[in-house]
């Protein structure tokens, strides 16, 4: 996915209230029971049906460091669903989200106001109204602009013109973002 998607992922991973598991063994483990068979979880890893195996049954204890990430992904991807979905569902409906990020933000506003784009670090709470447009938009599978542009409405809407009270004819554009972190 993108820095957007990305983000959003690493939020909802903070909400998992147990570990994932530590060993390669039992990452394995998990898997096979996810996936059902050892082929799947094979072909999800890009490696042999027996060495699948052979991890199961701890034969093999310490994987290259490629695949440790790959299976470590795979396992956070799955982990807790009911405990991600609450925190996201939470997030839509009651409390927002907070997004820190720091990119070039630029605008479009009336004549001879300065429009021109800046670095700015911002930290800013987006309303439930944004949190579930944009959970809703990166469950939809949207596209990396598509998060982009929700975000930046939001930010436009509650940080620029604060909530409608000024700027009214400002439009913001979001790029060059250097990082973004979200919280729930």
């Amino acid at each position: 996915m993108g820095i957007m998607g990305d983000s959003l992922d690493r939020a909802a991973q903070a909400a998992f209230t147990r570990p994932i598991p530590k060993s390669a063994g039992a990452q394995m483990r998990y898997l096979v029971k996810q996936e059902k068979t050892t082929a799947a979880v094979a072909a999800l890893l890009g490696i042999s049906r027996r060495t699948v195996e052979r991890y199961v049954r701890d034969q093999i204890k310490n994987p290259k460091p490629a695949l440790a990430d790959r299976m470590a992904a795979e396992v956070r991807r799955r982990w807790q669903p009911l405990v991600r979905k609450r925190a996201r569902d939470q997030a839509a409906r009651q409390t927002g989200l907070v997004i820190e990020t720091r990119a070039r933000f630029g605008f479009t506003a009336a004549p001879g106001t300065t429009d021109d784009g800046r670095m700015r670090r911002i930290t800013q709470h987006l309303p439930p109204e944004y949190a579930g447009r944009l959970l809703a938009a990166q469950d939809a599978r949207a596209s990396e602009a598509d998060l982009q542009r929700i975000a930046a409405e939001g930010l436009q809407d509650v940080y620029f013109k604060d909530g409608g009270s000024r700027a009214q004819g400002l439009l913001v554009e979001f790029t060059d973002i250097d990082y973004i972190d979200v919280g729930l």
